[in-house]
């Protein structure tokens, strides 16, 4: 009797292409990338016009952030066990939601609401495109992670003129709901064309190098918690993503702390508009890089080198804070070593236990930048209040 035999492993994808898959998860991340880091734009007209303090609407942005972290494990879950396709279109339904609903809000607390409902959208959307390319690409883990994830970064480089100019005609509520439709459209359509690979998928002549510590164990979230190097991971990543993540929230309102916001340094554009649009772009473009290092130079050593210059570009950007040159160069030097990890803790940890539940095991780590935000964006800005300064904020 004739006996079929079935290879445990395929080498290739016989309809989908990887690079399509890329390419979807660029475009929906870009998508997303509003709600992270253009939200700058909105606190002080949204301080005003619910009459209420800088603190009280950084709540928004700390849901925001909480839901967009601490619900990844849970998507990704769903992810790993439903596909991609279908969690982050009804992601890219909620991101779009959530802006158009703080385009109605207003109090603080239906902008909260509306804001975390866009926060749990965003992480669909990032967790899911986030492990759908570590899964397509073992072979180049670091650079693809980095620059899926470095679109998220860049997404708003071409956006925060034209939302800035449309607040300032049309109001806040405007740009909420407009941008909100573009970016809930955008979103669905990229979804469609997001697949896994097929279970026990290689690329065709792949072969792990030594420089890269890559597991065979594929390990579950419950496995993984009991490995020591979790915590490690998730305590750096919670202090590295706190300095960015405070910059990120409220880098307009710094400015105007130190009289730099209004000075215009070139193109017609203030530092602070300068400042957020070219933080975007080294944000974007510096996360494929760490990742394309970390893939050469393995991620620890990658992790190093990325912490000590985070580390020498907030103290320097203290020093020189009250220059408007200064202040535009060296807070994008903070986003060139911040961006890092969110291509280095993605691929580590797919390194570490495996591919098949990477995008549940990276949504886990992922929170950890939802325990920073606990104090980059309501804390900071308390702290702020109290001492009359922003330095107490970055020495921490």
């Amino acid at each position: 009797m004739a006996t079929n035999v079935i290879p445990s492993v395929r080498t290739e994808p016989k309809i989908v292409n990887r690079w399509v898959q890329m390419c979807a998860g660029i475009v929906a991340m870009m998508a997303i990338a509003n709600l992270q880091y253009a939200w700058t734009l909105f606190t002080k007209p949204l301080t005003s016009s619910l009459h209420t303090t800088l603190a009280a609407v950084q709540i928004a942005f700390a849901a925001f952030i909480f839901c967009e972290t601490w619900l990844v494990p849970f998507e990704g879950y769903l992810i790993d066990r439903l596909g991609p396709r279908l969690v982050i279109g009804i992601g890219g339904l909620l991101v779009g939601a959530g802006w158009i609903g703080s385009g109605y809000s207003y109090t603080t607390t239906g902008l909260y609401i509306w804001y975390a409902i866009g926060g749990i959208g965003a992480g669909a959307v990032y967790g899911g495109c986030t492990g759908n390319v570590l899964k397509w690409f073992p072979d180049h883990r670091g650079l693809c992670a980095g620059i899926v994830s470095g679109a998220y970064g860049i997404g708003t480089a071409v956006t925060v003129a034209p939302i800035e100019k449309m607040i300032k005609a049309s109001g806040y509520q405007h740009a909420f709901i407009f941008w909100g439709i573009v970016q809930g459209i955008v979103v669905t359509i990229a979804a469609m064309f997001i697949v896994a690979p097929p279970k026990g998928w290689l690329p065709k002549t792949w072969k792990p190098v030594a420089r890269v510590h890559q597991s065979r164990i594929d390990m579950t979230w419950l496995q993984m918690l009991k490995q020591p190097s979790f915590y490690a991971i998730y305590a750096m990543m919670t202090l590295v993503a706190f300095g960015g993540l405070v910059v990120t929230s409220q880098l307009k309102e710094i400015a105007g702390f130190y009289k730099v916001d209004k000075v215009i340094i070139a193109w017609g554009m203030s530092a602070a508009i300068l400042a957020i649009q070219l933080n975007r772009i080294v944000n974007g473009l510096t996360r494929p890089l760490w990742g394309w290092i970390s893939d050469h130079i393995g991620r620890e050593n990658a992790m190093f080198a990325a912490f000590m210059i985070e580390g020498i570009a907030i103290w320097a950007w203290l020093q020189t804070i009250h220059r408007p040159v200064m202040f535009v160069l060296l807070s994008s030097l903070v986003f060139f070593a911040w961006g890092e990890i969110f291509s280095l803790f993605p691929s580590i940890t797919a390194d570490l236990y495996g591919r098949t539940w990477a995008t549940t095991n990276y949504g886990i780590v992922y929170t950890a930048k939802g325990t920073a935000a606990i104090f980059s964006a309501p804390v900071a800005a308390y702290v702020m209040l109290r001492t009359g300064s922003w330095v107490p904020v970055f020495y921490v």
